[in-house]
């Protein structure tokens, strides 16, 4: 709730000040005849505009899980992002084709002191609130705030660019507003197809930080009687909402209750420090020196397969003469191939034995 209201409250900063600086650029570029600065009034104006469907996508994505949606409204933050997006695109867009017309038909603009001190002026209050905003994005981890951040610093820069055509034409008489203004518009086109890109990636799915999965399996691995620790995998429901899953290898001869009360406070321990839920499944890990024998085997065999990341899971019933593993294997190798070849080779060493490979994804570092 608190990291809500700090984003709705920066978001309001961002939005007085983007309006003051459309109301100033907007004037001085009606003014002096400059499409540069007219077209950095309309970004203001977009950017103003983003803040207020931040705002609204805040509040939205604070709403409590309800039976439909049961695990909670964050992701409308990323659907927030993807508007965002949408905005600076068609911003981009209509701000290249004021400009191409402007360099095709060019009008002689006119600069006056107060117009240069007033780009100036936004370009300094461009820089303070960009830094302001992508600061306080960063620290809530809102992606919105830090892409606005990222967008009015950004500004700022082409806005010098602005200042540099200005000065220009007040020395040398040439006209490049237009000039600055179409590329100015495809910086604003630029940075929008890579705010949609990551906001779409977001959207689909992507790779948890490997600082945060490290310190996750560190934190499962400390527990005594754990012996490794696989197939985690964390999936966003918002910012501040993780919902994951892990297996952990263990003795096979731990009782239920040693298990059941082992899983609980692994679960407990990582939802208070990191806030996330995370499911616990169980791998037995065998102890006898026949089925070393066998593992020693199975990772020679592993080895000459370079697309084999990771083997783990290994657990091997002698009575039954079973042997069941899983093959971690990386998204560019034929999986299958190696999976075959493998099990292939194993039955070969071991022609009594029944092996059963499952084939795992590399979902986290």
């Amino acid at each position: 709730m608190e990291r809500s209201k700090k984003i709705i409250r920066t978001s309001f900063i961002g939005i007085a000040v983007n309006l003051v600086l459309v109301a100033f650029k907007a004037a001085v570029g009606l003014i002096t005849g400059s499409v540069a600065i007219i077209m950095d009034a309309v970004n203001n104006l977009s950017d103003a505009l983003s803040s207020v469907i931040t705002v609204i996508g805040t509040k939205l994505s604070g709403r409590a899980p309800d039976k439909k949606h049961p695990y909670g409204h964050g992701r409308v933050e990323y659907i927030t992002s993807a508007l965002i997006s949408v905005i600076v695109l068609v911003t981009g867009v209509i701000s290249l084709k004021e400009s191409i017309e402007k360099i095709i038909t060019p009008e002689k603009a006119t600069y006056g002191v107060a117009s240069i001190v007033i780009i100036v002026a936004a370009i300094a209050a461009k820089l303070i609130i960009g830094l302001y905003v992508r600061g306080v994005g960063k620290k809530l981890n809102s992606g919105a705030l830090e892409a606005s951040g990222s967008d009015a610093l950004f500004d700022a820069v082409l806005s010098g660019g602005t200042l540099i055509a200005a000065l220009i034409s007040i020395i040398w008489g040439l006209t490049l507003e237009g000039w600055f203004g179409a590329v100015i518009s495809v910086f604003i086109i630029k940075a929008g197809i890579e705010l949609l890109g990551d906001t779409v990636s977001s959207i689909i799915g992507k790779r948890a930080d490997k600082e945060l999965t490290g310190k996750i399996k560190e934190t499962l691995c400390s527990y005594e009687g754990v012996r490794g620790c696989y197939d985690l995998t964390l999936h966003n429901y918002g910012p501040e909402r993780l919902i994951g899953s892990a297996h952990i290898e263990v003795p096979d001869e731990m009782t239920a209750k040693q298990i059941h009360k082992l899983t609980r406070n692994i679960s407990t321990d990582i939802y208070m420090k990191y806030g996330i839920i995370l499911t616990i499944g169980i791998y037995a890990s065998n102890s006898d020196e026949e089925t070393a024998k066998i593992r020693e085997t199975l990772n020679s065999i592993t080895a000459e397969y370079p697309g084999i990341l990771q083997v783990h899971g290994f657990y091997a019933d002698l009575e039954q003469k079973t042997v069941t593993f899983d093959l971690v294997t990386d998204f560019s190798a034929d999986s299958q191939a190696i999976c075959d070849g493998v099990v292939g080779k194993m039955k070969a060493a071991y022609p009594g034995f029944e092996f059963f490979a499952v084939l795992d994804s590399d979902y986290s570092d």
